[in-house]
């Protein structure tokens, strides 16, 4: 499950004002669990400060 390669198609992410890659919501939905890392897009609602998911 982890460390799995998922082919990435053009709408799993865009880059934003300072050239990095952000992934959507569809990525990580795709990917199957969430790495809490807090990312922007994360469908599983894992907050960070609390280490829990909403």
């Amino acid at each position: 499950m982890y460390n799995q390669k998922i082919p990435l198609e053009d709408d799993d992410f865009y880059l934003n004002e300072q050239g990095y890659r952000v992934f959507t919501e569809k990525y990580h939905s795709k990917r199957g669990y969430c790495c809490k890392n807090a990312c922007k897009h994360c469908p599983y609602g894992y907050d960070k400060k609390t280490d829990t998911f909403k």
